[in-house]
């Protein structure tokens, strides 16, 4: 097998059609042998009854069936573990991404590349808002982290056999792929393209989905969020220790003892603010170790073709 596509499905029955018959036109052009692995995560419309029909019609067409909704990333890490092909693509059902970059993307690999992701020049057909935070994401992610994860790319991209074989590897529950992808190393290089408007249906990434999705991209790979704590901690204690000698100052020397409640619950409402940010910001780790320790699945299937 040359080339496995990995491609998430959730509420995508009026683009699965389409998706198929553009990614075939274009793949039918390399002369590759090739497999699209569909992961149904969860979906509540018609998106599997599809499948199954297509798979009936071209055995190229795998799919795997969720027992329930887990999740974009866990979706994509089940069709790698899946895939059989000496290099791997992913690509989400919306449309979004253009399935003809494949062919671009495939023959950047010729070049002794051995992941090839594709860079967004732009975003159709998305909100103000959800550009903007995605864009300060990435940057801040770039600044905190000691990875070097490419900026304004998804998980839109091409992988080497020998890439997937150590990204198999990694067991953590909660996934972040394109920082993995990107800490595991091998050359890789970047295709720019500019990123169509959803063909159809609605988006299930959420607000809250990105938020947790950045809150899984930070402590995957970074502990500046510990750092700060540590740093807020000292600082605080630094700022208490000068208003108590402040404080004993003014009492002894100065014979001035300010009355009043409202220093002091201005006082221990900072330090009462602080400390429960940094517990929290411990809390966030200790809750990816604990999920990590239990072991459990990535994900339960009902059933596959596989």
């Amino acid at each position: 097998m040359d080339l496995s596509i990995v491609i998430p499905v959730f509420n995508e029955d009026s683009n699965i059609y389409l998706l198929y018959n553009r990614t075939a036109k274009a793949l039918n052009t390399l002369a590759i042998d090739y497999e699209l692995i569909f992961v149904n995560d969860g979906s509540k419309d018609n998106s599997l009854s599809i499948l199954e029909q297509l798979a009936k019609e071209d055995a190229r067409v795998k799919y795997i069936d969720f027992s329930r909704n887990f999740g974009h990333q866990i979706a994509v890490s089940a069709g790698l573990e899946h895939a059989a092909g000496n290099r791997i693509a992913i690509i989400d059902a919306d449309l979004q991404d253009p399935p003809e970059l494949l062919v671009d993307m495939y023959k950047k690999m010729d070049d002794n590349f051995q992941v090839v992701y594709a860079r967004r020049r732009s975003r159709k057909g998305e909100s103000f808002l959800k550009k903007l935070t995605a864009k300060l994401f990435y940057r801040l992610l770039s600044s905190i982290t000691n990875i070097d994860i490419p900026l304004d790319t998804g998980d839109f991209r091409m992988i080497d056999r020998k890439v997937l074989l150590v990204l198999n590897q990694m067991p953590e529950q909660e996934k972040f792929l394109r920082g993995q992808i990107s800490w595991i190393g091998f050359n890789q290089t970047s295709v720019d393209y500019d990123r169509d408007e959803r063909n159809g249906g609605k988006t299930g990434y959420t607000y809250k989905k990105m938020f947790q999705f950045a809150l899984n991209g930070i402590t995957s790979f970074s502990d500046f969020p510990l750092r700060f704590a540590s740093i807020m901690g000292f600082a605080v204690s630094g700022i208490a220790f000068l208003i108590m000698l402040y404080t004993l100052y003014s009492k002894f020397i100065l014979k001035d003892v300010i009355q009043g409640w409202t220093s002091i619950m201005l006082s221990v409402m900072f330090i009462g603010g602080i400390q429960l940010i940094c517990l929290g910001i411990i809390g966030e780790y200790i809750k990816r170790i604990s999920t990590n320790i239990k072991k459990r699945p990535l994900y339960v299937i009902n059933k596959t073709n596989i």
